[in-house]
């Protein structure tokens, strides 16, 4: 095979064979049945989790990204329709309008509206807010406050995309944001959001490093910078954690995890801002450190986490809701299927829009439909409403 060409399965294979272990011992080690192991050096796995890519990199110690390589953008992504719009005021900018000129006060007024609509993860809505603000903005120029406003929404617009899974789109529209960011601040948080992007298309080593040297560039005095800067250089720690745990470097995650619940002591919860699309405190670290429990094939650490931090989503509704995704993939994790789709359910009721767009809940959704004998009428429409074959 030429090089280059070669498969997950292939890889597996020959890492496996240079460590020598049999099949077998390669399962014991990583804790993957041994079927997947045999069907996906035969290359009949299909699509392969992240968690089991990650598991098996860790008992060959070599990094995930070793095994993972990035699947061109028409595989990773799904129906782009609705996200078009979008995209097209993204990378094409319409310079020529109809109507009245735009202006800086009616594109502030603009951005607050769809600031809310980000914050609501009312998708749909926000797509149709965003696309004639950038091109509002395109059309305004390159004035200091101009490009301030702009950077915001195409921030915006990135995050909303690598949400979508629109890849391609979300990259252009952060390396406009960071093109036109007034300030280290807004950079740093835009980079925050471009290693999560490079994390859900699978270049964990790329989102790590990174995540680590703009963290590592931009560290604050903890006893006398604003908190925005705190903030930002918190969330590049969390998302350069979370790359290096699932890249199977373990020890970096932990330092970095340290320094950011060391962050989120000093600046307490803050909400989200012009310089910070998200919110950020001591309980949204919290959240990302129970995912480890997931990573690590430690549910119950997930579920006592869990049961600790529910309830506390206020404010920070779309990072609570993605760890009660971990909360209900740990409860697959111990067979207790009738937990996990009760706590889909729940996500679903308080953000639809949002939850039809994780892979990760379909997965999840497709791990009780597969174990359970009987589906109650709740679960075939939470199966439907996630689009999950029964």
């Amino acid at each position: 095979m030429a090089e280059g060409t070669d498969t997950l399965g292939d890889r597996v294979c020959k890492l496996r064979k240079r460590r020598g272990l049999s099949q077998r011992e390669l399962a014991t080690a990583s804790k993957v049945s041994l079927a997947t192991v045999r069907q996906l050096e035969q290359g009949n796995a299909g699509n392969t989790r992240m968690e089991t890519a990650r598991a098996l990199a860790a008992a060959l110690r070599v990094p995930t990204t070793e095994l993972m390589r990035l699947n061109p953008p028409e595989e990773m992504s799904p129906d782009s329709a609705p996200w078009q719009p979008l995209e097209r005021a993204v990378v094409a900018p319409r310079l020529t309008f109809l109507d009245d000129e735009p202006t800086i006060a009616g594109l502030t007024a603009g951005m607050e509206e769809a600031r809310r609509l980000h914050t609501a993860k009312q998708m749909a809505d926000e797509v149709m807010v965003l696309a004639p603000l950038l091109r509002d903005a395109d059309a305004l120029g390159t004035a200091p406050e101009v490009r301030s406003v702009r950077a915001q929404l195409l921030h915006m617009a990135g995050a909303l995309l690598t949400q979508a899974r629109q890849f391609e789109g979300a990259e252009t529209a952060l390396r406009r944001a960071l093109d036109d960011a007034p300030d280290h601040v807004r950079a740093a948080s835009i980079i925050a959001t471009w290693a999560w992007l490079l994390m859900r298309q699978g270049r964990l080593g790329q989102a790590r490093e990174m995540a680590q040297q703009w963290a590592d560039d931009c560290e604050p005095k903890l006893s006398r910078a604003p908190v925005e800067s705190i903030a930002a250089w918190g969330w590049l720690l969390l998302h350069g954690a979370s790359a290096s745990l699932r890249d199977a470097r373990d020890g970096e995650a932990d330092d970095m995890m340290r320094l950011a619940r060391a962050a989120a002591t000093v600046t307490g919860t803050i909400t989200p801002s012009a310089t910070r699309p998200d919110p950020w405190g001591p309980v949204v670290v919290a959240y990302k450190a129970a995912e480890k429990g997931v990573i690590l094939d430690r549910p119950d650490d997930v579920l006592r986490a869990g049961q600790r931090l529910k309830g506390t989503g206020e404010g920070q509704e779309t990072d609570y809701h993605r760890h009660r995704l971990d909360v209900a993939r740990a409860y697959t994790m111990v067979r207790k299927y009738t937990e996990a789709a009760e706590v889909l359910g729940a996500i679903h009721c308080a953000q639809p829009e949002w939850l039809a767009q994780q892979p990760y809940a379909q997965d999840t959704m497709g791990r009780v439909i597969e174990r359970r004998r009987t589906l109650t009428p709740e679960m075939r429409k939470l199966a439907d409403a996630l689009s999950v074959p029964m």
